[in-house]
């Protein structure tokens, strides 16, 4: 049986955004949303997910995890904001 890992983006209720790992996304944001998830996101909530993407092994997810946090900000909304209009969801 084949694990799922997920790299996810959180917007936070101050309008930041979070960038994680898990391998059970419904779980991991109940977390956050209740205090129990990263440091981070304790004092910002609540969030809301707002892009995702499953990758096959921990090793790829945790690569996309890190290339996204060392994003600025602008290229980090740049990001979001292309997969929105591809996606045709919501925009920031």
């Amino acid at each position: 049986m084949a694990n799922n890992h997920y790299f996810y983006v959180l917007q936070c209720k101050d309008g930041s955004f979070y960038g994680g790992y898990t391998v059970n996304l419904e779980r991991r944001i109940e977390e956050h949303n209740s205090g129990r998830g990263a440091k981070y996101t304790r004092g910002r909530t609540p969030v809301k997910l707002i892009y995702y993407e499953c990758y096959r092994t921990k090793n790829e997810a945790m690569s996309a995890e890190y290339w996204f946090k060392k994003l600025p900000r602008v290229k980090k909304e740049a990001f979001l904001k292309e997969f929105a209009s591809n996606e045709g969801t919501e925009k920031f």
